[in-house]
C-alpha cells in the first residue's frame, strides 16, 4: 500500500486535474481535427462528378520500377482527366513535381495525387531483409530502420510505402518469408507496431514521413505447398490467435492503409473477401483508413473463377475495396455496375472519401509539393550517418549458428575467402530492394578485407557457382546479375584449394542468391545446392577450420553442414553495408547477438515447423521413434536451430525463476524474475525470453506461447536480474466461439535463451 500524506493529496490532484485537461485538449484537438477534414472533404467531394470520384480510385504505375508483371498506359492523360488517385514507381523531386503539376494545374479539381512505392527495409541506404531485421530482437533498431527508410523515402518525393509485411510464415519453402518477420505472432505484431511507428512517426503531415501500408491482409504466409499465391485454408481459431495479430497490431498503431492479399481465404479472394476487409478490418477492429489492392490482384480473381472483370470489380468494391492497384477495373467497369445496380453511389462515395481522407492526412491538399524538396534530396539519401545505421543494424541481425571455438578470427595470418558470394555485391541488398543502387553495396571481400587491417592477407576463390544455370538464369532480376563462371566445377574447386592451402582458416561465403527468395521464389529443395556441398565437403577435407557465412532469406536445412563444419555465421542478406557489418562480427568488433525468429529444419518434410506446436492424442515426447506416436520413420520431430535460437561469442547462465506468487486470483500481476549471467570472456548481448503454457483449456493450446522478451547487456562475470510483469491478457486465447478469453487454471512458465533451453516453474491463477 502507498501512504499519502496531506501536504501530497492537494499536489496530486493538481497533477491528476492537469493530466485530465492534458487528455480533453488532446481529444478535443483530434475531434476538431476530424471535423474540419469532414467538412473539407465533404465539400470537395460535393463537387465531383461520378467519373471523377471513380478517378480517385485508380492506382497506376509509373513504369520507373517494375513489382509486377503490368506497366500502366496513357497515365499523363488520365491525370489530366482526373482518372488517377496515385502513382507508384515514381521517384525523385523533379519527377514526382512533374506528374503533380499535371492533377493540381491541369485536373478540374486540382485533387493532387499520393506517390508510393515498396519501400520495404530501406531506400537507397537498404538495411537487413526484414527476417533479418526481425533476428535483431530489437524494436528500437527496427523502428529506426523504418525512420531512417522513411526519411530518404520522402526526401525523394515519396509519401506512401507497402510496407510493413507482417505476414506470419511457417513453411520456408515460401519465398517471401524473407520479407516477413517469421513464424510468432507476438513477436510479429512488436515489430508490426515498431515499423508502423518508424514510417509514419507522430505527425503524418510532415514531409519526412512516409504512411504505411500493412500487407497482405490476410494469412498470404501461409499458402499450400509454400507456393506463392496459392489458397489458404484454416480454421478460424487459428486466424484469431497466430496469423490476426501481427496485423491488428498494426492498426492499433494507426497504420494509415492496409492491403489485401493475393490469396483466397475461406474460398474467397481476400480483394473481395467481405468478411475480411469490413467485417473483421473495420467492424471488428475500427480501421478508418484506406485500403488498396495488391498488384492486379482485382484482376486476378477472374482466374480465381469469380467473373469477368467487371464482375470481379464490383464485388471488390463492395467487399470494402477503395483503391484498385495497377488493374484499372474500377476505372473502366464500375460506372456500368452503377448503373445496373450492381453496386450503390454509397460504395463508390465510401471509397473515394478514404482516398482523399489519407491525401489529406499527409497533408497534399495544404500543399502537393510538400515532399518536392531538391535540398532534402541531394543531403538526406545514402548519408553516412544512414549508412553508419545500416552497418550496426545488420551486425545485430546475424545468428551464430555453430562455434567451436573458431570464432572471432584473429587479425593475423592468412584467410582463404572462397565461396559463390563472397565477391557479389548485388546480392547483399536481397530481396525486395527495388530502389537500391546495387553498384554501392559492399561486398564481402571488400568489407572484410577494410576491417582486417594491415596484419591479414586475404586470399580470394570463388570455388563455386550458387547453383545449377537454369535455378541462377531463373532469378537473375532487379538489376542482380548471377555473375556465372563457365569453368568446369572441379577447375573452381581446384582453384579454392590453392587459396586455402597457406591460410589458417577458410571463410566460406555459401547460400543463396538474393532472389532466390521474395515474390515468385519458392522452392521444394532448402538445402544447400549441390555445387556448394561439394565445395564445402572439399574445404572441410583439408583439415583447416572453416567458418561457414550463411547467406539466406529463408531457414535452411543444413543438418550436414551443421554436422560437419566448426562455425556457422547466418548474415540473412545484410543490406548496404552487408560486407563491413559481417567484417565487424567475424572479427569480433561486434558480438553476435541475433536471435531465430523462425525455426531451421532438419529436412523439408518436417515443413511446417514451429515452436508453438499442439500436442496430439499421442504425442512424441522424445526424438527417439516410437511406434503409434506422432513422429516419422526416418527423421526426428525436433528442428536443427529452434525458434529463439542464437549463440554469442560469450555464453550465459540462467538462475532458477522466481514468482512473485504461484496462487493468484482475478486481476492480479504476476512478476517473474531470474537472474542471467555472463559467463564467458566477452562483452555480449542476451535476448531473455518469456514463454507460457496453458496446461488444462476449453481448447487445445500450444505447448509454448512468446509472451515476452527483453535484450540485455552483459560484461563478462556480471548478472542482472530480468523481470516480466504478467496480467491475465497475456493468458487470453480466443476459443471455439471466437471469444477472446482467459480461463482459470495452471500454467506454466518458462525463461531462457530460446524457445527449447528454458527453465520452467508451474503457478495458479482463479478467476
Amino acid at each position: 500500500m502507498i501512504r499519502i500524506s496531506k501536504l501530497t493529496k492537494p499536489l496530486l490532484a493538481t497533477a491528476f486535474l492537469f493530466a485530465g485537461t492534458i487528455a480533453f485538449n488532446t481529444v478535443s484537438a483530434q475531434s476538431s481535427s476530424q471535423a474540419k477534414m469532414k467538412t473539407f472533404i465533404d465539400g470537395l467531394m460535393a463537387k465531383m462528378t461520378l467519373e471523377e470520384k471513380i478517378g480517385q480510385l485508380n492506382l497506376v504505375v509509373g513504369g520507373e520500377a517494375t513489382t509486377g508483371s503490368v506497366v500502366s498506359t496513357g497515365v499523363e492523360d488520365k491525370i489530366k482527366k482526373g482518372q488517377v488517385g496515385g502513382i507508384f514507381s515514381v521517384t525523385s523531386p523533379q519527377r514526382i513535381r512533374k506528374v503533380q503539376e499535371l492533377a493540381v494545374k491541369n485536373s478540374r479539381l486540382k485533387i493532387p495525387i499520393i506517390f508510393g512505392l515498396d519501400v520495404i527495409h530501406g531506400y537507397r541506404t537498404i538495411f537487413p531483409i526484414p527476417l533479418g531485421l526481425a533476428a535483431s530482437w530489437d524494436m528500437g533498431l527496427i523502428q529506426q530502420s523504418a525512420r531512417v527508410a522513411a526519411q530518404e523515402a520522402s526526401a525523394d518525393g515519396l509519401n506512401w510505402t507497402f510496407s510493413p509485411m507482417v505476414d506470419i510464415s511457417r513453411d520456408p519453402r515460401w519465398g517471401r518469408i524473407a520479407e516477413s518477420s517469421g513464424e510468432d505472432p507476438f513477436l510479429g505484431s512488436a515489430i508490426a507496431r515498431a515499423m508502423v511507428k518508424g514510417y509514419q512517426g507522430d505527425n503524418l503531415a510532415a514531409n519526412n514521413t512516409l504512411m504505411a501500408c500493412v500487407k497482405h491482409f490476410a494469412l498470404y504466409g501461409a499458402p499450400e505447398a509454400g507456393r506463392d499465391y496459392l489458397s489458404v485454408d484454416m480454421s478460424h481459431i487459428k486466424m484469431y490467435n497466430d496469423y490476426f495479430p501481427p496485423y491488428k497490431a498494426a492498426v492499433d498503431a494507426g497504420v494509415g492503409s492496409v492491403m489485401s492479399s493475393f490469396n483466397d481465404v475461406d474460398g474467397i479472394p481476400a480483394s473481395a473477401n467481405k468478411w475480411l476487409l469490413t467485417d473483421v478490418l473495420r467492424k471488428q477492429w475500427g480501421f478508418k483508413g484506406l485500403v488498396v489492392s495488391d498488384y492486379t490482384s482485382v484482376n486476378e480473381m477472374i482466374d480465381h473463377g469469380l467473373g469477368d472483370l467487371k464482375a470481379v470489380s464490383a464485388l471488390s468494391l463492395k467487399a470494402g475495396m477503395d483503391m484498385d492497384m495497377v488493374g484499372e477495373g474500377f476505372l473502366t467497369t464500375l460506372k456500368a455496375s452503377l448503373k445496373e445496380g450492381k453496386i450503390t453511389q454509397a460504395e463508390i462515395d465510401r471509397a473515394c472519401r478514404n482516398v482523399l481522407e489519407a491525401k489529406y492526412k499527409l497533408g497534399l491538399f495544404e500543399d502537393p509539393f510538400r515532399y518536392c524538396d531538391d535540398n532534402r534530396a541531394q543531403t538526406e539519401i545514402f548519408s553516412d550517418t544512414h549508412r553508419k545505421i545500416a552497418r550496426e543494424t545488420a551486425a545485430r541481425s546475424f545468428v551464430l549458428l555453430k562455434n567451436q571455438g573458431v570464432l572471432p578470427l584473429q587479425r593475423k595470418g592468412t584467410i582463404a575467402l572462397v565461396g559463390p558470394l563472397a565477391d557479389a555485391k548485388e546480392n547483399m541488398v536481397g530481396t525486395w530492394a527495388v530502389s537500391a543502387d546495387v553498384s554501392k553495396a559492399t561486398s564481402l571481400l571488400a568489407g572484410l578485407k577494410a576491417v582486417a587491417g594491415s596484419n591479414v592477407n586475404i586470399v580470394y576463390a570463388k570455388g563455386a557457382n550458387v547453383a545449377d544455370s537454369l535455378l541462377e538464369a531463373r532469378t537473375s532480376i532487379f538489376g542482380k546479375p548471377w555473375q556465372r563462371d563457365n569453368r568446369h566445377p572441379d577447375t573452381l574447386i581446384a582453384e579454392a584449394l590453392r587459396a586455402a592451402a597457406n591460410a589458417d582458416v577458410i571463410v566460406a561465403a555459401v547460400g543463396e542468391l538474393a532472389e532466390f527468395t521474395g515474390e515468385a521464389s519458392s522452392r521444394t529443395d532448402i538445402t544447400l545446392p549441390q555445387s556448394q556441398r561439394k565445395l564445402l565437403h572439399a574445404l572441410n577435407a583439408t583439415g583447416k577450420p572453416v567458418v561457414a557465412v550463411l547467406f539466406t532469406g529463408r531457414p535452411l536445412a543444413i543438418p550436414e553442414e551443421d554436422k560437419h563444419l566448426p562455425a556457422i555465421l547466418n548474415v540473412w542478406f545484410g543490406g548496404s553495408e552487408a560486407g563491413y557489418a559481417i567484417g565487424d562480427v567475424l572479427f569480433g568488433d561486434v558480438n553476435p547477438s541475433g536471435k531465430l525468429p523462425a525455426t531451421f529444419p532438419r529436412n523439408v518434410g518436417q515443413v511446417p515447423i514451429y515452436y508453438s506446436y499442439k500436442n496430439s492424442g499421442r504425442p512424441q515426447g522424445t526424438d527417439e521413434f516410437q511406434k503409434f506416436r506422432s513422429g516419422y520413420l526416418d527423421e526426428r520431430n525436433s528442428p536443427l536451430y529452434p525458434f529463439g535460437y542464437g549463440l554469442s561469442y560469450t555464453s550465459f547462465g540462467y538462475s532458477d525463476i522466481t514468482l512473485s506468487s504461484k496462487k493468484l486470483k482475478g486481476a492480479q500481476k504476476l512478476t517473474a524474475t531470474i537472474t542471467v549471467t555472463n559467463t564467458g570472456k566477452y562483452a555480449g548481448e542476451e535476448v531473455v525470453q518469456l514463454y507460457l503454457r496453458d496446461l488444462v483449456a476449453s481448447n487445445t493450446r500450444p505447448l509454448k506461447e512468446l509472451k515476452g522478451f527483453q535484450k540485455i547487456s552483459l560484461k563478462p562475470g556480471e548478472s542482472k536480474q530480468v523481470s516480466f510483469t504478467v496480467t491475465t491478457d497475456d493468458l487470453k486465447f480466443y476459443d471455439h466461439n471466437l471469444k477472446h478469453i482467459w480461463e482459470a487454471g495452471e500454467f506454466t512458465l518458462f525463461m531462457g535463451g530460446n524457445s527449447r533451453d528454458t527453465k520452467s516453474i508451474n503457478f495458479w491463477w482463479d478467476k
